[in-house]
């Protein structure tokens, strides 16, 4: 089958998750790209924005707001070692590869360009590398390998986050439908991390400041589990973080929603202590 045929398979895929009536993860064919830093942005005071381009940039498929690349870094002795492509997917080599893994928040094809926002930490790999990333700085990208397409069928959307999911939340309230309706809840530090979001007026959107909670706060998984779902209304459920914070709310679209799995995704991002923390592709 050739690549073109590829392209139509997973195309025609996403358009008919997309008209359907439950969300799906479907996969792309996935590339290593050898991109250049255009430039860096501030996005208030916790993402810092690094925009790829380049003739690498070209060609790059975005469908879905959870989507993610990984960045490929060099080893600490300076050999960037890349995977090997492996028909429409690629071959890692383990642990010899230094990669960390990041929503892409925009990709624009006319200019040829990719956002990639990176929750400033210290002593981060990437969250490092980001904050010394000059114009013409090379990165490598590998993926996306897909991501999760969520039909406009739903009654109701629920998003939930803290300022690692913020992109991914960021962009999911951009693509909804102006007419959907649902609740998006973000745990940041404070204020000043907080970002203009484009939500549909029927969304309604709660920061919530972790600088003001004690430490180990449930005060998302609490905020979450207040909303009320309207008696008859299908409601998709998607909540990204710290993997000790979401735990509870697996039991509670489970147990109290009784959702199927196809109509929520929780996902551990990061986890308290763990430097290189891995759950279902993050």
């Amino acid at each position: 089958m050739s690549p073109a045929d590829d392209r139509d398979r997973h195309l025609d895929r996403i358009a008919e998750v997309r008209a359907g009536l439950r969300a799906e993860k479907v996969g792309y064919p996935i590339g290593i790209r050898k991109t250049e830093v255009v430039r860096t942005v501030m996005v208030g005071s916790g993402l810092l924005r690094v925009t790829l381009g380049g003739p690498g940039a070209e060609g790059f498929e975005a469908h879905a707001p959870d989507e993610h690349v990984k960045l490929l870094f060099p080893d600490e002795d300076g050999v960037l070692r890349l995977p090997e492509p492996n028909g429409t997917m690629l071959r890692w080599a383990g642990s010899v590869l230094r990669s960390r893994q990041y929503t892409v928040r925009r990709y624009d094809p006319v200019a040829g360009e990719i956002d990639i926002d990176v929750a400033l930490h210290d002593g981060g790999l990437a969250s490092d590398w980001a904050r010394k990333a000059a114009p013409g700085a090379v990165m490598h990208l590998a993926g996306p390998p897909g991501g999760l397409i969520v039909p406009n069928s739903y009654g109701r959307y629920l998003l939930a986050g803290d300022l690692t999911a913020l992109p991914a939340i960021a962009r999911r309230l951009e693509e909804l439908p102006r007419s959907a309706k649902g609740w998006a809840f973000v745990e940041v530090a404070d204020a000043t991390q907080e970002i203009e979001l484009s939500a549909p007026e029927g969304v309604e959107v709660r920061w919530l400041h972790s600088a003001e909670l004690p430490a180990g706060s449930d005060a998302l998984a609490r905020a979450v589990t207040g909303v009320t779902v309207p008696e008859g209304e299908r409601v998709h459920v998607w909540v990204a973080g710290e993997a000790g914070q979401i735990k509870p709310l697996r039991r509670w679209v489970r147990d109290e929603l009784g959702l199927e799995k196809a109509d929520h995704d929780i996902t551990g991002y990061w986890k308290r202590g763990v430097s290189d923390f891995d759950e279902d592709g993050h």
